[in-house]
């Protein structure tokens, strides 16, 4: 048994899953890897995800250290989000499931243009 956050896990892919699985942990984790990034970029680079869904998201992965949200007290006030040495560990793990989807699933995207 894994203990986290209070939580017990039986297995330590069941914690990862845990703290990347969703619609759009991976992505978002997947942009930051390239740097600081606002809150509005994020929004952008990330379509279809609701601001509700965004901002609880961002919460979730700051609460599991993936991530760290610097606030300027500026007016209006500037937000900045980015990864933290663990939100950068979990890359190549996103890397191998780009490559993967690329290598195994391109066919299928060919046949979708047909």
């Amino acid at each position: 048994m894994i203990t986290f956050k209070g939580k017990q896990f039986h297995c330590p892919v069941e914690v990862t899953m845990g703290m990347i699985s969703g619609k759009w942990k991976s992505l978002i984790l997947w942009h930051l890897h390239a740097g600081v990034m606002r809150y509005k970029e994020l929004e952008r680079i990330v379509p279809g995800v609701s601001q509700k869904m965004l901002t609880q998201q961002l919460k979730e992965m700051e609460g599991d250290n993936l991530l760290i949200r610097t606030v300027y007290p500026e007016v209006p006030p500037r937000v900045e989000y980015e990864l933290t040495e663990l939100g950068h560990s979990v890359f190549p793990i996103l890397e191998m499931m780009h490559i993967w989807a690329v290598e195994k699933l391109s066919y299928q995207t060919d046949e979708i243009k047909k």
